[in-house]
């Protein structure tokens, strides 16, 4: 099996042209996989934390997560119409973005990683770090960062 090209959006028309411009610089052909990431959910809005107790029940915690489920769905779905590509497979991540992705690209023996930077000023990304940095730096293939 040809390792694939992980194609990394958040569903925004910036990232979906970025990623545009970032396969156009591929060979066609390559197997693709379309990458969201969604938050890790916080089991402590049902648990609670020290005296406070949740505000979530069960029942609604699950929907929240469907929700998110679902809204990533339409991203990924929004991402292969918009490019083009609706024989890519798929994978929604949760946690921190960076490191799901690298983590992916790793499980997937992935020959490169194409993704968009929404090209953060100087103190937001000095505060908030950023995502196509952190894959960049971390991740075990080539990455192809375009804005």
């Amino acid at each position: 099996m040809i390792s694939p090209v992980l194609v990394c959006t958040d569903g925004s028309d910036l990232s979906i042209a970025a990623l545009s411009a970032g396969l156009a610089l591929l060979r066609s052909g390559l197997p693709l996989v379309v990458v969201t990431v969604i938050d890790e959910p916080d089991v402590s809005l049902v648990t609670g934390t020290g005296f406070a107790g949740g505000v979530l029940s069960p029942g609604e915690f699950e929907l929240m997560g469907a929700a998110s489920a679902g809204a990533a769905d339409a991203v990924i779905a929004r991402t292969c119409s918009s490019l083009g590509i609706e024989g890519a497979g798929s994978q929604i991540l949760e946690g921190r973005p960076g490191p799901a992705i690298c983590q992916l690209a790793v499980d997937l023996s992935a020959q490169a990683v194409v993704m968009g930077s929404r090209g953060r000023g100087g103190l937001k990304r000095a505060v908030l770090g950023s995502v196509s940095d952190h894959v960049v730096r971390h991740a075990s293939c080539p990455v192809i960062v375009t804005s």
